[in-house]
């Protein structure tokens, strides 16, 4: 897919200014843009983003970028000359929209805070992603993805008992920030619609982390006990986890008592059902590990397929536990809800990416127009938007402002 002539997404009309890099701040900005949003990113000259040297590559163009950075304009500016900075300043008053992942401070020191920027344009949402968000005692340290993960207790119960504290497999407190900004955002531009005056949206990746803790965190503020690593076990609910099969690993997740019922009579042991030790979901999870070894003697010598086929036949939540190469191949995840979507990429040819799980009957999220090449928009954004003729636009980048 190349360009969809006519698209219109949900947030057509909607401008944002992006001056994010790397993980949180562009999956937000593609979220935006999927849906329609004009996304001019805000690059730093000769360098861009620092994603545009992440791996895996086509040729020289980095797939890691590509991905998260479709449906966007490049724009170089250097923000530290005084006539970028007003190019920048006179866009945002043009613009709905801004996002920034430095840390907190940095947009200050270059001259364009908050302040500054709701004096240009009192309407602007201005979102911010952060480790630590911009106030609190912890506002100045450095945050990573990894950072957040710790701070937010999430590697804490993630691996196994007899394992050290984890990293989820993705970067998922970068994801989850990226996520509760695009909500941000949405939430504030609305209230805007709505007579309110624009805001600052300030997202942390440790809140992100902690707020997805949901239930977990429960269990200490109502128990006083801390939650451990319990591998593939969910503490709530039993059985809920992976179970052997001859050639691997299956998920069976019998989520109340009524599925208890059926499973145990689909494995023909319905006298578990009297047994007060495992009558009720809450038994079950008191007794997961004396359950779990009752279910692996069922399935144990069985293919994951055929106990795939069997559960489901019974209506009984399983599944099997993809590679991605499984993902990417899988008719109804690739297919049939284009989660895999293709792409042409000036340099790097047809190329794929992740497509957006946003679906929406009369406005579709759709990648539209391949990410940009560093700069390839400074002419064209300058001159529709601001005016500029081609001159003026040719000083600027004598003067070094632009690139």
């Amino acid at each position: 897919m190349v360009k969809i002539k006519g698209h219109k997404g949900a947030l057509s009309g909607i401008r944002v200014l992006d001056l994010t890099r790397v993980l949180a701040g562009p999956f937000c900005t593609m979220l935006l843009g999927d849906m329609g949003a004009e996304i001019i990113k805000i690059e730093t000259p000769g360098h861009g983003d620092d994603s545009r040297r992440y791996p895996p590559f086509i040729g020289e163009e980095s797939a890691y970028f590509m991905n998260l950075n479709r449906n966007k304009k490049s724009l170089v500016l250097n923000l530290k000359h005084p006539q970028a900075k007003e190019i920048f300043l006179n866009l945002v008053e043009k613009s709905d929209v801004i996002l920034e992942n430095f840390r907190p401070g940095t947009m200050e020191k270059l001259g364009v805070g908050y302040a500054t920027i709701k004096a240009r344009n009192p309407d602007i949402v201005y979102a911010c992603i952060s480790g630590f968000g911009h106030s609190g005692p912890y506002k100045d340290l450095p945050g990573y993805d990894i950072i957040g993960q710790a701070m937010g207790g999430i590697m804490s119960i993630t691996g196994w008992p007899d394992s050290p504290p984890t990293r989820t497999g993705t970067a998922i407190a970068d994801v989850l920030a990226g996520l509760n900004a695009c909500v941000g955002i949405l939430a504030g531009l609305l209230a805007v619609s709505n007579g309110s005056a624009g805001q600052k949206v300030d997202i942390a990746l440790v809140d992100s982390v902690v707020s997805a803790m949901e239930t977990i965190i429960q269990i200490y503020l109502v128990e006083n006990r801390i939650p451990q690593r319990t591998g593939n076990r969910y503490e709530f609910i039993y059985p809920y986890d992976t179970f052997k099969a001859t050639d691997g690993w299956v998920i069976i997740a019998v989520g109340n008592n009524k599925l208890w019922e059926v499973f145990c009579n689909a494995v023909n042991r319905p006298e578990l059902l009297d047994d007060p030790d495992y009558r009720d979901n809450y038994d079950r999870v008191k007794a997961h590990e004396e359950v779990k070894r009752i279910v692996e003697e069922w399935s144990q010598d069985k293919t994951v397929k055929d106990i795939v086929d069997f559960m489901l036949s019974k209506k009984i939540p399983c599944a099997p536990i993809y590679s991605v190469k499984d993902v990417v191949e899988d008719e109804h995840i690739a297919g049939a809800r284009r989660m895999i979507r293709e792409m042409d990429h000036p340099a790097a040819g047809t190329v794929k990416v992740i497509g957006s799980p946003i679906n929406m009957s009369e406005t579709p999220a759709e990648v539209t127009s391949p990410a940009p090449l560093l700069g390839q928009h400074s002419a064209e954004v300058l001159r529709a938007i601001l005016n500029m003729t081609q001159e003026e636009v040719e000083s600027l980048k004598r003067e070094k402002a632009i690139d």
